[in-house]
């Protein structure tokens, strides 16, 4: 028997497949692939024949659109059943539902049958209008309204006059009209095409400075507001130093409405018709519709600002390590000293200690005696350096001391410490260093975070990093989806070494989470490390499905199975057995022999079960074993005369480091103490539509200094080769004129006939 869930799945196939341009096969294929419990990585590492090479991306919208569409039926399912439970569900209505394709389209249908609260139509049906209110829809060539209405008026039923009974008729009317599913998409894609948002100070925060100033006269089209602006008026607004509306021309609106529904002129009741329309509009719909725009706007910028934030994430994991070198980390404090830590390269803490760099000459030379012993003691490859408060001076201080000493060859970089007083706090640091002060934890992250950025940044909340935009604004739910999406993708894509990683980096690994990977560190703990990576199986929970989707992910250096430190996954063993024999070698000699290797013949071993993508993935892993593919690192270099903002100059040119891409440019750290902005006029000398076409987190670049504040902390940067003129902005889109479509076909006009026809039938 089959699958009800299954079958639905397969329906959504060819709407998916249309709509992300892909071809059926492979949606089918990625459709199967997670319905059997396979993950994202695997299945675009290690399954791309079965996909015809889709990547992460591709799959996940994929996923993410079967979602949508599943539960796009389940509501569909609950709100036909409802309303044939009130004996409603007519044929014509079942097959409106059927066709919806969106969420927004099968609510406006179900809007009518709600069990509503007590409104001004529900009343006025109870008081027996509802007949004088189909005369007023009809427009039928009835009596005068005052005659028609007469015959309702009822004071014992609360119709104590003429005027009362038009008053409640056409408030049965204004109710149709405004639950209409038709007349509701027309308004709302007037209001989506044509709109504006305009926000306007409080009254008593006009004459106040705050954040939100240039909000305070402000108005800008729906279809052009950037995320960021849109997000920050509504900050403005949540905060209350805002009012934002967004509104339309109402006139022509009600033009349109009036155009479609057909007002007769000649019929008795057409201006009751009309009064009723306008109440629709101005008490029901404009209202309702206005929260349902601005939501579905807040929508599209939370997605943007989402992305963005996960492209400044990934950039920033992805940045180059130092690798496995020893390293001394110091959190920089001039109060309460600077803690220094002595790491070895796998990141295991040596000694701790704290030195006091500024203040009396003896607590100076104390501190100069303490950090060359350190340093001497464990011979540090580098030196980590906070860029918090004294970091610069930090950094001053260890320079001095090693051209002093006479000690060359040990590096010192800057490293961004966002973050890290909360990894210090957190349940993780407690477990790895139950002993250690709170700051002693952070100069760890510190020294850590320069060997290997991914393993120590994978501890922190991604929204602790500061690499985002509005990020406490958005839907969270959507962003910590998309910012786990984002670290499962990097983790999977560098691999992690199964005997070092920490139980926050396994458990990103494919098909491991949060639970099996403590099982897997303590079971490391317990029997030490594994000599390979079968011997995963011992681990208690984790079975053969699970070593499926990861092994290929992790890493045994020093395995007796030399693929088990490559990306091979051990269902090719067999494979990569099979070419070492054709080739006259063992696998040991076969793996990182670039020319043996090229020798290689992919299409002599292409099968029903392999092809050749995959066979291209073993055949490059086999020359590159277990290649980290991060760039080499390479520290900026900034002006040891420019610590402060006071030694800024305008026209100055300094190295500096991107820290967050936003919407609307880029902030980059020149080593003093504040982030200059470089804003997307100043990014290049062509006109930039997105940040990240020409930066990204992590990156180098020179800059130019424009302005500074000193006051306000401001800074103001360029990497603009050119001439000062700023480059030429394209003209915005015109709003296009309403739909051809919309504008009614010739023929008689029916005297007797109910306005709403005409937008039901579309």
């Amino acid at each position: 028997m089959s699958n009800p869930a299954q079958n639905a799945e397969k329906e959504h196939i060819a709407p998916i497949a249309s709509e992300l341009g892909l071809s059926p096969a492979s949606v089918s294929a990625v459709s199967r692939l997670l319905t059997d419990g396979n993950t994202v990585p695997f299945i675009a590492r290690y399954r791309k024949e079965a996909t015809n090479g889709l990547d992460e991306v591709q799959i996940r919208s994929i996923k993410e659109r079967q979602a949508y569409l599943v539960a796009l039926d389940e509501r569909r399912s609950t709100i036909a059943d409802a309303i044939e439970e009130q004996g409603k569900l007519t044929e014509e209505l079942k097959s409106r539902i059927l066709a919806c394709t969106t969420k927004t389209a099968l609510e406006d249908l179900y809007l009518p049958f709600k069990k509503n609260r007590r409104t001004k139509g529900m009343k006025a049906k109870q008081r027996g209008l509802g007949p004088l209110a189909d005369l007023i829809l009809s427009q039928a060539a009835a009596p005068a309204p005052g005659k028609a209405a007469a015959q309702f008026v009822n004071s014992e039923q609360g119709v104590p006059s003429v005027e009362a009974a038009l008053e409640g008729a056409c408030h049965i009317v204004a109710e149709k009209f405004a639950e209409d599913a038709q007349l509701r998409g027309l308004v709302r894609k007037f209001y989506l095409a044509t709109g504006f948002v305009q926000t306007t100070a409080v009254p008593d925060k006009t004459n106040k400075r705050t954040k939100f100033e240039q909000y305070y006269e402000f108005r800008e089209p729906l279809t052009h507001i950037p995320s960021h602006r849109f997000l920050a008026a509504l900050r403005g607004r949540r905060e209350g130093v805002l009012r934002l509306k967004i509104f339309v021309e109402e006139e022509k609106l009600l033009k349109s409405i009036f155009y479609n529904i057909r007002i007769v002129p000649s019929s008795p009741f057409s201006s009751h018709l009309e009064l009723a329309v306008r109440d629709a509009f101005k008490r029901l719909l404009a209202p309702s519709i206005e929260n349902e725009v601005r939501k579905e706007t807040k929508d599209r910028c939370d997605c943007e600002a989402v992305e963005v934030f996960a492209d400044n994430l990934r950039n920033l994991l992805l940045s180059a390590p130092l690798g496995q070198k020893p390293v001394l980390g110091i959190d920089p404090g001039i109060r309460t000293g600077c803690k220094c830590v002595a790491l070895e390269g796998t990141g295991r803490l040596l000694e701790h200690d704290t030195i006091y760099p500024v203040g009396s000459q003896a607590k100076v030379a104390d501190a100069e005696l303490r950090l060359a012993e350190m340093i001497r003691r464990h011979q540090p490859f580098a030196i980590a350096v906070g860029n918090g408060t004294g970091g610069r001076e930090a950094e001053s201080f260890c320079s001095k001391l090693l051209a002093d000493a006479g000690i060359e060859g040990i590096a010192i970089v800057s490293v961004n410490e966002s973050g890290a007083s909360i990894y210090s706090a957190s349940d993780i640091a407690r477990r790895e260093f139950p002993d250690l002060d709170l700051t002693v934890r952070g100069a760890v992250s510190i020294g850590r975070r320069l060997q290997d950025p991914l393993a120590e940044l994978v501890k922190l909340d991604p929204k602790s990093i500061g690499v985002g935009q509005y990020q406490h604004d958005v839907n969270q739910t959507l962003l910590q989806s998309a910012l786990d999406d984002v670290v499962e993708s990097c983790v999977n894509h560098v691999g992690v070494e199964l005997n070092t990683a920490s139980a926050s980096l396994l458990s990103y690994v494919a098909g491991i989470g949060p639970n099996l990977a403590s099982k897997i560190v303590s079971h490391r703990d317990k029997t030490g490390a594994f000599p390979t990576r079968n011997a995963l199986l011992k681990v208690p929970g984790l079975g053969p499905r699970t070593f499926e989707q990861a092994a290929g992910f992790l890493r045994v250096r020093r395995s007796k199975q030399p693929l088990d430190a490559s990306a091979v996954h051990p269902e090719r063993y067999a494979l990569v057995e099979q070419m070492a024999r054709d080739n006259g070698v063992s696998v040991s000699d076969l793996v990182g022999n670039e020319k043996l290797v090229g020798k290689i013949s992919i299409k002599r071993y292409i099968n029903e079960d392999v092809g050749e993508p995959t066979l291209r993935d073993i055949v490059g892993e086999l020359k590159k074993p277990g290649r980290d593919p991060r760039d080499t690192f390479d520290p900026p270099k900034f002006r040891k005369d420019v610590v402060n903002v006071e030694d800024l100059e305008t026209g100055m040119m300094l190295e500096g480091v991107v820290t967050n891409v936003t919407a609307f440019g880029a902030f980059v750290d020149i080593g003093v103490h504040q982030d200059g902005l470089i804003h997307i006029s100043q990014l290049a000398d062509r006109f930039v539509r997105d940040p990240h076409e020409v930066v990204q987190v992590g990156q180098k670049l020179v800059v130019r200094v424009l302005d500074v504040d000193v006051e306000r902390r401001r800074i103001a940067l360029s990497t603009r080769q050119g001439s000062e003129k700023n480059p030429p902005t394209p003209k915005k889109p015109q709003p296009q004129p309403q739909n051809a479509s919309q504008k009614r076909k010739g023929g008689k006009k029916k005297f007797t006939h109910n306005p709403l026809n005409k937008l039901k039938d579309g």
